[in-house]
């Protein structure tokens, strides 16, 4: 027997993907309404230049890190430690997937917008249309993701 000689790379799944997906969007509901109470016109005004300099980017490492810190805004101002601990260990697993957006999202003037219009929609107080508005963005990409999984394009 051979000793381990390093990590295993998972492949990403569809499957995967979806759960991920499912789960991210069931925590941002939770705590989109908490969050909007606490949330002051510098903090819409940092997640919102976060959201665009995601958008913009064409590194994988960026888009992690302006990711990361825009969900700290909002997870932070909910009040809400363990769901944002369970985020970010689904966060931690998508990492994987982002240069796959990237490879399929090259244009960063054709990417989603979502965390932008989530952040449009709570700065107007529309909390409920700012959720329904980030999930049918969300879902596009993510749709996009699994079907290019699907027809075994890989990445």
């Amino acid at each position: 027997m051979e000793p381990f000689k390093g990590a295993t790379v998972k492949p990403l799944s569809p499957e995967e993907t979806l759960d991920i997906a499912d789960l991210r969007l069931a925590l941002i509901t939770l705590v989109a309404k908490p969050a909007y109470r606490h949330l002051s016109p510098t903090d819409f005004d940092l997640a919102y230049g976060l959201a665009k300099q995601m958008t913009r980017t064409n590194s994988a490492k960026e888009c992690f890190a302006y990711d990361r810190c825009f969900w700290d805004i909002i997870f932070e101002k909910a009040q809400r430690p363990i769901l944002w601990e369970v985020f970010r260990q689904l966060d931690d697993r998508l990492t994987r997937y982002n240069p796959l957006v990237l490879k399929l999202f090259p244009d960063s003037a054709t990417r989603s917008r979502q965390r932008e219009v989530l952040i449009e929609f709570l700065r107007k107080g529309e909390v409920d249309e700012a959720v329904r508005a980030f999930k049918k963005l969300y879902l596009e990409v993510v749709h996009q993701i699994t079907d290019h999984l699907e027809t075994g394009d890989g990445y």
